[in-house]
């Protein structure tokens, strides 16, 4: 946590509520950016966003600083949006055959997935729609983000070594869908 969070969770809960705009300045943009990428409409998402800090707020007594904020935040935005997803049965379900990267090299994936062109960028930001909301998070906090990977797992409750292997699928799933689109 950082050096003065603490310190600003005491000064709130001890009544000096307008403190908490410091963590709707420091993560209010992070937590959209993750939500958005989960549910894909902003609207929905400012919203979320929204929810995710009041819930935040009633609960701060709550807060046992056991992680960082930035961990804690980050928890309540995931289970926040997937709740949303799940109400409103948003999310799809895309089925690949996972026979179709078995035997892929990394090294193929890895050239593909690098080329930083403009018109690739566009390809794989269609290829993330397609994704299911949990795999969009973990690329968003992984690769956007740069959180750890024990960081990652503590906002999904997953296993570092379960964080490490999902990344390694979605990176074959992305190359998967990139080459059917080529098709």
């Amino acid at each position: 946590m950082k050096k003065n969070e603490a310190h600003i969770i005491m000064q709130i809960l001890a009544g000096k509520e307008e403190e908490y705009a410091y963590f709707l300045d420091t993560y209010g943009q992070a937590v959209f950016h993750l939500i958005v990428r989960m549910v894909h409409v902003e609207a929905d998402a400012e919203e979320l966003t929204q929810d995710t800090f009041m819930k935040a707020f009633e609960h701060l007594g709550s807060f046992g600083q056991q992680s960082s904020f930035a961990t804690w935040i980050y928890r309540i935005a995931y289970n926040t949006a997937l709740s949303f997803l799940r109400r409103n049965r948003q999310e799809e379900v895309l089925a690949l055959d996972e026979r179709q990267w078995e035997n892929l090299s990394d090294t193929r994936i890895d050239e593909e997935l690098n080329d930083d062109s403009e018109a690739q960028i566009q390809r794989l930001q269609q290829a993330l729609t397609r994704l299911t909301a949990e795999e969009r998070a973990l690329v968003t906090l992984y690769y956007e983000e740069e959180r750890p990977v024990s960081e990652i797992g503590q906002i999904l409750n997953l296993s570092e070594s379960n964080v490490k292997i999902k990344l390694f699928r979605i990176r074959k799933k992305l190359y998967v869908l990139l080459q059917n689109d080529d098709r």
